[in-house]
């Protein structure tokens, strides 16, 4: 109840008894019911704020982050060291006021899932000794109009109150997954999350970096395409920082880390691993360790072994082995597809192929293990095709042998049509360069139905002419359900000589 609600219900309640009283009615009943309410009404408040206070210090405990530093977070060194020169800003106050550098309010890490945006976060409050206020851009959604603005409010003034209390000069109040609240307007609309996101730019205008205690804002974000200007502009948000995906350098320091609690062979190798991860976020590593060492428990070993290592990074990579019973015709049309994505990668990139198998992982009956590529940021048109012929050779060889294609070609036509969006987007396709919102949805569907019938009929071209590897493949793959890469390479070798030799 408001403030002054409360008012207005004392001066309302004695009229009323007044009232009763003047115009002949027993009031003392009504005294004395009223008496019961209001004391029935104080206990509760008395166990409601002591809950709610309860709740405030279990809050408060969860929100300090346990002791984390730079040191402890691998694969992101440009990142660190960006934002490490922000927080310095917050550190270094003497210095700053001599060149006349307005401190920041407030910095934005972006990046992918599971690239340590929190973890660094928590960093960040230990390298600057500050206070950590932390919450979730979901802790603020409420059906009631005024809930969210009114948490907002709460955690600024909670991290302000325990900076003092703590006798720190700075706190940093942490925003996980900002784009809840920080999406962009729709205009003539009132809706709950622009109250919210209203009362957030308020707060951060309301930062006075010459105050003590300076109050840093951060926040995390996956899309920040979605986030509204107003959030993005200069004198709010002032840094952005991209905390992206590890490199090879980066991966290797990760699996480090996360090594140096599990004990592994001697002949285990994280060279390799770091190799097989490519594209691999910092908690995919962190849970390809953790299953190597859930493999060797299972083998009832003490120790970890590259067999081990090298499971896991399927498991994570496709899902647990499946117990699933396949017929005999659906297994052949699984290997014939497998067999065809092989025999594409091989021709169109030799070397490429580590194994083949009939083993159900997670939702696929069977896959393609591909050997380390190398670190690639830049792709050429070619390159980008020869990736969608790969794609398409499954569906291709399915085509040959059965006249047509079966559902186990879904996700290959999605990373299929995903990289033909990369070549448009990249000027690389007969339409040149293009913006999308200024080119008919008819002319990108009709240029992305030539490019992949032209790469559909390259695809069966190539594998038409090995169509004896098939023949010779299925045979080892049905009784063993795994096929080497050297084997594989091995009959692919022999069918190429053969065929130039016929030539």
């Amino acid at each position: 109840m408001s403030k002054y609600g409360k008012e207005i219900l004392i001066g309302v309640i004695p009229v009323v008894i007044a009232f009763l009283a003047f115009i002949g009615l027993n009031v003392v009943p009504v005294l004395f019911m009223s008496v019961i309410v209001a004391a029935l009404f104080l206990m509760n408040r008395a166990r409601t704020g002591a809950g709610m206070g309860a709740t405030a210090d279990r809050k408060a405990k969860s929100r300090t982050p346990s002791y984390l530093t730079f040191d402890d977070i691998g694969g992101q060194d440009r990142a660190k060291h960006e934002l490490k020169e922000a927080l310095d800003f917050l550190i270094k106050h003497e210095e700053i006021k001599k060149l006349g550098i307005r401190p920041l309010k407030g910095i934005l890490l972006e990046g992918p899932p599971g690239t340590g945006k929190t973890l660094m976060a928590k960093a960040a409050a230990h390298y600057t000794n500050s206070v950590f206020v932390s919450a979730s851009g979901s802790e603020f959604v409420e059906m009631y109009v005024g809930v969210g603005a009114s948490r907002v409010r709460d955690l600024f003034k909670d991290a302000r109150s325990r900076a003092q209390k703590e006798g720190k000069d700075s706190a940093i109040v942490f925003i996980d997954e900002i784009d809840v609240i920080g999406g962009k307007r729709a205009g003539g609309q009132h809706r709950e999350y622009d109250q919210t996101l209203n009362q957030l730019l308020t707060e951060m205008d309301g930062i006075h970096t010459a105050e003590t205690p300076r109050i840093l804002i951060m926040a995390a974000t996956n899309r920040k395409e979605m986030l509204d200007s107003a959030l993005l502009r200069p004198g709010r948000f002032d840094r952005h920082i991209t905390v992206d995906l590890p490199d090879r350098k980066g991966r290797m320091h990760i699996l480090n880390i996360h090594a140096k609690n599990k004990p592994l062979a001697e002949e285990v190798l994280l060279d390799r691993v770091a190799d097989e991860t490519f594209q691999f976020s910092g908690a995919q590593l962190e849970s390809v360790m953790n299953e190597a060492a859930i493999y060797a428990l299972r083998d009832g070993l003490e120790i970890i072994g590259q067999k081990h290592l090298s499971l896991a990074v399927d498991k994570v990579m496709l899902g647990e082995k499946s117990d699933r019973e396949s017929t005999r015709e659906e297994k052949e049309r699984v290997a014939y597809h497998e067999l065809g994505h092989a025999i594409a990668a091989e021709l169109l990139n030799p070397g490429s192929v580590s194994q083949v198998a009939l083993s159900p992982r997670g939702q696929a009956l069977g896959y393609v293990r591909h050997n380390p590529q190398k670190e690639q940021y830049l792709y050429t048109k070619e390159y980008i095709e020869s990736k969608i012929m790969v794609a398409l050779g499954g569906a291709v060889a399915e085509e040959m042998f059965y006249g047509g294609r079966s559902t186990g070609s879904r996700n290959d036509f999605e990373q299929a049509i995903n990289m033909v969006k990369t070549m448009m987007d990249a000027g690389l396709t007969r339409l040149g360069i293009i913006d999308r919102e200024m080119t008919t949805k008819e002319e990108l569907m009709k240029e992305n139905a030539a490019i992949m019938e032209d790469l559909t009929r390259r695809t069966r071209e190539l594998l038409e002419r090995h169509r004896t590897v098939f023949i010779q493949s299925l045979d080892i793959l049905m009784g063993e359900e795994t096929l080497s890469g050297d084997q594989f390479r091995h009959m692919l070798q022999e069918q190429t000589g053969l065929l130039h030799e016929s030539a």
